[in-house]
């Protein structure tokens, strides 16, 4: 407010849990009354996973099923009942790389972001009566946040003990800024991430099955150092 031409009534900040369903009605007529309408939808709530399958606990995987995806697609539907009255608006969802690929120790996450990628891929062919409805995905590399101190574990009731260095990832405002340029230009899919991440996108794309042997390379690393209690970023992408 102090560096912007923004006014108090320019703003509006509610509280949203994206597993109680049942609110999202609510949180989305308070969104229209304040400001009369919704531009823009920018889905980018969940949590990753660091877990091998065989140790992970079934409710794990229910409870990124629920944050991830359909608690997602809930606070969507809300908003784009009011962007079809109006013939107009973006759907923004910040997926994942692991949405087009997979990785070990993220079954359970990367399982929720294809089912988004899938999901939003089938609704923009829902939507061709609206041409004025973008339905936007970002899928980001390794990014600098706080999604590796919060991630699932084998159990809802653990925390992952080591978090490790982020300092490699791309800085969070470098990807922010990058998401804005792709929405703001209606980019039906970025990838967001730098090297060599991004180089494992286009070859997974292009090349799977040489895509498949290297992530079997790579992944048989990441494990050993995860059971090792070294949290290893660098060899495949988040």
């Amino acid at each position: 407010l102090e560096i912007s031409s923004l006014s108090e009534n320019d703003i509006l900040v509610l509280r949203l849990d994206l597993t109680d369903r049942s609110s999202h009605e609510a949180a989305t007529n308070s969104v229209l009354k304040h400001f009369g309408k919704i531009d823009v939808l920018i889905n980018n709530g969940g949590r990753s996973q660091r877990s091998l399958f065989v140790d992970t606990n079934l409710d794990v995987y229910s409870a990124i099923i629920e944050l991830n995806y359909l608690g997602t697609i809930s606070l969507t539907k809300h908003v784009l009942n009011h962007m079809v009255q109006r013939k107009k608006g973006k759907i923004v969802t910040v997926s994942s790389v692991m949405g087009i690929m997979g990785a070990p120790l993220a079954t359970g996450y990367c399982a929720s972001k294809h089912a988004l990628q899938g999901f939003f891929n089938s609704l923009r062919t829902e939507l061709t009566d609206y041409p004025e409805i973008s339905i936007i995905q970002i899928c980001p590399g390794p990014v600098q946040s706080q999604i590796i101190q919060n991630v699932f574990t084998e159990n809802l009731s653990k925390s992952l003990e080591n978090s490790g260095d982020q300092s490699h990832k791309m800085p969070t405002d470098r990807c922010a800024r990058l998401t804005l340029v792709s929405v703001a230009n209606d980019v039906l899919e970025a990838w967001i991430s730098d090297h060599p991440y991004l180089a494992v996108c286009y070859l997974w794309q292009y090349a799977p099955t040489w895509a498949w042997w290297l992530m079997n390379r790579m992944g048989k690393r990441r494990i050993q150092n995860f059971k090792s209690g070294i949290v290893s970023v660098q060899c495949a992408p988040l």
